[in-house]
């Protein structure tokens, strides 16, 4: 399971070819992604972030499959 830190800040998040966002601080272990303004709303309801009406959204661990020096990629099978 991925475990963020405070290096993560400022990583893009992708998941397959397209970015989601961008992981704009890590906090008590939780990454906290500002989404990118051209996600569509079927990737946010993947990621569960659907619902939510906020500048920032939590990114559970679960959904990640990797965290590189340069982004933090999202598992293929969501």
């Amino acid at each position: 399971m991925a475990q963020f830190s405070e290096s993560d800040e400022g990583k893009p998040v992708v998941m397959g070819d397209e970015k989601v966002g961008m992981v704009s601080e890590v906090k008590g272990g939780t990454a906290h992604v500002d989404p990118d303004p051209g996600i569509t709303d079927k990737i946010k309801a993947t990621l569960d972030w659907g619902d939510h009406d906020e500048d920032t959204y939590p990114l559970q661990e679960n959904r990640v499959d990797a965290i590189t020096d340069d982004e933090v990629r999202l598992r293929s099978d969501l």
